[in-house]
């Protein structure tokens, strides 16, 4: 293999066959499957002294225009050409060579795979669900491969995990359902059409003000948010999710909230063009929430299809091909992630992920990820804390800001009673980043590893908020919760600057981090995740707290 290089953090290494520790069953590749198409994405990484200097410009909070991004900061030609003149030789139908070098999308069979790359292929069951994958390590011609760090879909049951979570019935407080036309306490109407083939649908109309679930104008006021005369006009917020939002339940939401967003403002991108699954709760929570926020900002909703990590990248390279034409597209949210021990190693997925992110943090798009609900012990599938100490990624990367979740409780006026720490929000330590030189405080441990979260905001379900899903009214939480709520937050921010005659924001954690401990912020100094515990300062709970946005607009315009 001296004239192969081989991606070892491409793939988890598996048994010939049986079960495995993270509960797969591996057994042998049935020969009809040589036929299947697989897509894979063989990612290529710019020459160290541009990667070093983008590094250096986003911690340094500078913007780099999205031209020299293509540009500059790109991979060389002659490696794309070559790798590309490789894989047509080899059977793969190129789909897609992305912008700046960095990525080429192929397709091709199974067998045609198992030759080119010397992997054998087995029948992976995950879930109820099989699928064909790469028993070991992928290899290329050195010549061909001396650039590419990573080959991603070679293992297509390696996928993010969604961070929401409903209410738990027991804890949580009713909503009363009223038919169309009725009123709920206040005089607010409490219900709208479903749509033009049903009569009519149940809104919700919680049975207490500033109770759960929350609405948007109670969040507002929690964080200093409202009467800000600003609305998110003029701004553009991006969200990555394999799926779209109903638009009845958007409009719903809308109703029962008072605002006066529209379809209109809502556009949604199909990134692979093929049928896109139902509606599970995630694609819904993250656009009613970022519309409601910022109720005037348009929404663009990047579908991936899937939560493979293939075409999650296609979709964040969507993104970073759309900015020329979309430059208010300053603020993204993702509520997806994976704990760092169960993605291979560094040089695969995090690498190719970690560059668009880089990419994305220099073009001045400031991404919210959230840390995740399963606490510091998240498993394979995020929902359990029963799995190893460890953080999750995308929220460990140095690019975004990592969002955590608390409990947040308030007065019958609206006013903040208390607010703790969520028991299973995410945060912890990355195995794979050294600690950014904008990550700094009294309160940090000695090590010099990326901490997360960064901020926080509401996430408890049980104290969680409104959604509308599938025309009817419930309760949810998560930090898929609290970051869009950060990412709306974000759009409020940079219309004010906009007003004050100021660019967009930069990247957020080098401006935030100095405001710790100030009015800016509300410390959060009680609660715990598991392993950690929220106290002064900066923790790996709720990070370096919760913002108070009005402050938040002074200081930043």
């Amino acid at each position: 293999m001296s004239d192969r290089k081989v991606f070892s953090d491409s793939v988890t290494p598996l048994p010939s066959q049986g079960p495995t520790a993270h509960g797969l069953m591996v057994a042998a590749a049935k020969p009809d499957h040589g036929g299947e198409k697989m897509s894979l994405l063989f990612s290529v990484a710019i020459p160290d002294d541009a990667q070093a200097d983008l590094e250096e410009k986003v911690a340094r909070g500078e913007v780099v225009a999205p031209g020299d991004l293509t540009k500059k900061y790109a991979a060389r030609p002659d490696d794309v050409k070559g790798l590309v003149s490789w894989l047509k030789s080899q059977g793969y139908k190129v789909t897609h060579v992305t912008p700046d070098n960095t990525g080429i999308y192929a397709e091709a069979t199974v067998d045609n795979i198992s030759k080119s790359l010397g992997v054998n292929m087995v029948s992976v069951t995950k879930d109820g669900l099989t699928y064909t994958a790469a028993q070991n390590a992928p290899s290329m011609p050195a010549d061909v491969a001396k650039n590419v760090h990573a080959i991603i879909g070679l293992q297509p049951f390696r996928k993010a995990h969604k961070h929401f979570r409903m209410c738990n019935p027991k804890n949580g407080n009713r909503m009363k359902l009223k038919v169309a036309g009725s009123t709920g306490k206040g005089g607010a109407k409490a219900a709208a059409k479903a749509s033009s083939k049903s009569k009519a649908a149940a809104g919700p109309s919680p049975n207490i003000a500033n109770a759960p679930p929350y609405l948007v104008s109670e969040i507002l006021k929690a964080y200093g948010a409202d009467g800000l005369n600003v609305t998110g006009k003029g701004q553009t917020i991006a969200i990555l999710i394999d799926t779209v939002p109903a638009d009845n339940d958007l409009q719903l939401f809308w109703k029962r909230n008072k605002l006066k967003t529209t379809i209109k403002q809502i556009q949604k991108i199909n990134v692979t063009g093929m049928p896109l699954p139902p509606q599970e709760g995630e694609e819904t929570l993250d656009a009613e929430w970022t519309s409601g926020i910022a109720p005037d900002a348009t929404i663009r909703i990047y579908a991936s299809g899937s939560l493979q990590f293939v075409n999650l990248d296609l979709a964040l390279d969507r993104i970073l091909a759309d900015l020329p034409s979309q430059p208010t597209m300053r603020q993204l949210s993702i509520s997806l992630g994976l704990g760092e021990t169960f993605l291979g190693g560094p040089q695969g997925e995090v690498a190719t992920q970690h560059n668009k992110l880089l990419r994305l943090a220099a073009a001045g798009v400031n991404v919210f990820v959230s840390t995740g609900d399963a606490g510091s012990n998240p498993d394979g599938t995020g929902h359990s804390a029963t799995g190893p100490l460890q953080a999750e990624y995308e929220s460990t990367d140095p690019c975004v800001v990592a969002v955590g979740g608390t409990t947040l409780r308030l007065s019958p006026t609206g006013e903040v009673t208390s607010e703790i720490g969520w028991t299973s929000g995410g945060g912890g330590k990355s195995q794979f980043f050294k600690r950014p030189t904008w990550q700094k405080g009294a309160s940090m441990p000695h090590d010099d590893v990326r901490l997360v979260p960064d901020v926080s905001a509401a996430a408890d379900p049980n104290t969680g908020a409104l959604l509308v899903l599938h025309g009817k009214p419930t309760q949810i939480g998560g930090t898929s919760w609290s970051a869009p709520i950060w990412a709306g937050f974000c759009a409020l921010i940079n219309e004010a600057r906009k007003k004050a005659g100021k660019p967009a924001l930069p990247f957020l954690n080098p401006l935030i981090y100095p405001l710790m401990e100030t009015a800016c912020f509300r410390d959060i100094t009680q609660g715990s995740n598991g392993h950690y515990n929220a106290g002064p300062g900066h923790d790996m709970v709720t990070g370096i707290g919760v913002p108070n946005v009005k402050e938040l607009v002074s200081k930043l315009t």
